[in-house]
């Protein structure tokens, strides 16, 4: 899986690359999917939801952590201290679509807390059993519509949303996000979607990079 990603592709940071081979992905799958785990395809959940194939978490592992301006990635659960007050900043992510609960163990390497949101019961309560059998003590699921976020826990110093948008982002989602922070988000049309970056500059507007073209399942929101 790592050799395939960092041969065929050659756009993920070492440090991502590294933390996924600490990550057991045959540990998210359903059952009778582990031989194919680490192979670079998407596999079924159920309820009409797929855990993306390794090279797209890769992917949004990597422009979710990507300090701007930089070639680097934040450390490993990185805690920043303020030189003038002395008091640690704690990096905060918000995920919307748990899934599995793949991608926020892979979050979890790199920022103090990761908050996961699911709307789909089964996947929350699924996703959820994951994450706590294998010790992810720092990732926080909550069942609901993740169009809202996760607001008593806002602001966040990064955003990644796990489903495809048609347009544009919800309008809550940008406000829970810190000026500098990074939202990762998949756009377009139901089969064709373009992996888009959203960096909040300082003055709360938005600078807005666009990366390959991916296939996702549509954002699910209340009825």
């Amino acid at each position: 899986m790592i050799k395939t990603i960092r041969d065929e592709y050659g756009l993920v940071s070492p440090q991502v690359l590294g933390v996924m081979l600490k990550v057991p992905r045959h540990e998210f799958v359903p059952k009778g999917f582990q031989k194919v785990a680490y192979e670079d395809k998407p596999i079924e959940i159920g309820f009409g939801q797929t855990m993306s194939q390794p090279y797209t978490v890769a992917m949004m592992t990597h422009l979710a952590t990507e300090i701007p301006n930089t070639k680097y990635q934040f450390s490993n659960r990185l805690q920043n201290t303020n030189r003038t007050s002395g008091k640690i900043k704690r990096r905060k992510v918000l995920e919307i679509g748990t899934g599995s609960g793949y991608q926020a163990a892979l979050l979890s390497y790199f920022f103090d807390e990761v908050y996961t949101i699911e709307i789909i019961p089964q996947l929350s309560e699924f996703g959820r059993n994951n994450l706590f059998r294998l010790g992810y003590k720092n990732v926080f699921v909550r069942e609901g519509s993740g169009e809202y976020g996760w607001k008593e826990k806002s602001p966040f110093d990064a955003i990644i949303i796990t489903a495809a948008l048609e347009k544009d982002l919800p309008p809550v989602l940008k406000t829970q996000l810190v000026k500098g922070g990074i939202l990762v988000a998949p756009i377009g049309p139901r089969y064709s979607q373009v992996m888009t970056r959203f960096a909040r500059l300082k003055n709360g507007k938005f600078k807005k990079e666009e990366f390959q073209k991916f296939v996702f399942v549509p954002f699910v929101r209340n009825e």
